[in-house]
């Protein structure tokens, strides 16, 4: 296969909180505005549609009261498929270009929220959804857990692009998932805002041989609705961050290539040129010739388990007599 330069975009933006269909109209304008400029891979923040759930970490997560934490959240998730992923994914269609977007999925199979990626091609067409493995902390009161039928990359013309979300990045099992199934370029859509977090994917880059490129969205106080009620028992004004963006490129050998921003709206740019991968991985390659399969195995459960099994009752069930 032939691999392509890409100029890959960190978006670095504020979601409209808790608006789903106002965030996408703004998540649609940002495509459009990183295609003018060159990139064909536009990387989203996690849970960017709705927004991340921030207040879970300021009160009690199960106690909504009346502002509806919850429930608002719930109301405003996306559905996959749905509305909101088809004009997406024509977004992406029109501008030609791959899209990573970070979105809280509310499941069809069951009553469940899960943090998402969503992946989409240039021809409008949906690769695939990731689900977050282990929601952190606090996370798991509104985020179930996602399983191995989501760990997997997608052949694109500039290689095989994966992602992780935030801690899950931290887990070096799911890395090593990726690293065998040949990732080289891995979106990392976080909330971290933590110094050590770029450090981070700084090491990651280098142990996989890979491109990543992180981003969080630009969160304040003051982005949260006044009208929803107690919002001022738990948030501020403009010094209150939540988020602060940190959007970043690095390459494999750890190197930034753009970045990080932080405090400020805006779309990071990188050009990334997946031939240099090879010259990387000629000295250290994590799933190839620097590993030990003698020593050290990692295996992979790769198909989802539904909790609920419905048997075919139409089926011959055979009948014996006692005796």
């Amino acid at each position: 296969m032939t691999v392509d330069l890409v100029r890959v975009a960190a978006v670095q933006a504020t979601p409209v909180f808790l608006d789903r269909e106002a965030t996408t109209n703004k998540a649609c304008e940002l495509i459009a505005r990183a295609a003018e400029a060159g990139a064909g891979l536009v990387v989203f923040p996690e849970s960017f549609i709705p927004t991340y759930p921030d207040w879970i970490w300021r009160r009690r997560p199960w106690d909504d009261g009346e502002a509806r934490w919850f429930t608002r959240f719930t109301e405003e998730a996306v559905e996959v498929p749905g509305p909101t992923i088809d004009r997406l994914a024509e977004a992406a269609g029109i501008h030609g270009v791959y899209v990573t977007m970070g979105i809280t999925e509310r499941a069809a199979e069951s009553h469940t929220l899960y943090n998402s990626i969503v992946f989409l091609g240039p021809d409008a067409d949906v690769l695939g959804v990731h689900r977050k493995l282990m929601p952190t902390g606090a996370e798991r009161l509104v985020w179930g857990q996602g399983d191995g039928s989501s760990l997997r990359t997608y052949e694109t013309p500039f290689g095989r692009l994966g992602g992780l979300i935030c801690w899950e990045n931290y887990m070096p099992f799911a890395r090593a998932a990726l690293y065998a199934q040949g990732v080289d370029i891995l979106v990392a859509p976080t909330w971290d805002n933590d110094d050590v977090w770029v450090p981070s994917m700084r090491h990651i880059a280098k142990e996989g041989r890979i491109y990543v490129v992180s981003v969080s969205p630009v969160l304040r106080g003051s982005d949260v609705p006044s009208e929803i009620p107690g919002r001022d028992e738990i948030y501020g004004g403009e010094d209150d961050w939540m988020s602060k963006g940190n959007g970043v490129v690095v390459d494999p050998y750890g190197l930034v290539l753009a970045g990080p921003m932080v405090g400020e709206e805006g779309i990071v740019y990188a050009d990334v040129d997946p031939r240099r991968l090879a010259k990387a991985r000629q000295r250290f390659d994590p799933v190839g010739h620097y590993s030990r399969p003698d020593v050290f195995t990692l295996r992979v459960h790769p198909i989802g388990r539904s909790p609920v099994v419905v048997e075919d009752s139409s089926a011959p069930t055979l009948h014996h007599e006692p005796g």
